[in-house]
């Protein structure tokens, strides 16, 4: 089976955001921000609270796969590589209303970089603080990634390599396959 034109993607990517019901990008990012902020309020250290947004993106991350299945008409994809051009032309202009473009490729393939052309958790609202500067602030997404691909038997590290907020000139996310699941069946008469 022939390997779909990127092009193909995109276009998957603007009919599937067609489709969806939208919330202001402006009302997502204020509401994430206060969630951030009653986090920081909550937990004691900036690195709990890191841990907990990618938990939360990691479970949203398990939810969302069902649904990107039934509304995006993406049919399985081949391997890595095609998987991670789907989640950066399809899933994000889906979900987020942005498409990202893969690259960083290593030589194994089992590692690339989506940038962003813009970070639709924080807009132009958003600044951090000095003392706030090992905030992962948008590690939301890194948890969706990572919670979509293990829901597909992907287990993965996504972590962000630039970031605008810390003063970067872009927003990268880094994807790295670590390995392939084997898929469990459960049989429910045994139970």
């Amino acid at each position: 089976m022939s390997r779909p034109n990127y092009n193909t993607y995109n276009r998957i990517g603007e009919n599937a955001f067609g489709k969806m019901e939208k919330l202001s990008g402006e009302l997502l990012s204020m509401t994430y921000g206060s969630l951030v902020t009653q986090l920081l309020k909550d937990l004691d250290h900036v690195q709990v609270v890191n841990e907990q947004l990618e938990k939360m993106g990691f479970n949203i991350g398990i939810r969302l796969v069902d649904e990107f299945l039934a509304k995006s008409g993406v049919g399985a994809c081949q391997d890595f590589r095609e998987t991670c051009e789907v989640i950066a032309r399809v899933g994000l202009k889906m979900f987020l209303g942005i498409a990202g473009e893969v690259g960083g490729w290593n030589s194994e393939m089992t590692a690339c970089s989506i940038s962003l052309p813009e970070n639709p958790l924080c807009h132009d609202f958003v600044e951090l603080p000095p003392s706030l500067g090992d905030l992962c602030y948008s590690n939301l997404l890194c948890g969706v990634v990572r919670g979509a691909l293990e829901e597909l038997h992907m287990k993965v590290n996504v972590f962000f390599l630039k970031d605008t907020l810390k003063g970067d000139d872009s927003t990268e996310i880094r994807i790295e396959l670590k390995q392939i699941l084997a898929e469990t069946f459960v049989d429910d008469e045994d139970n």
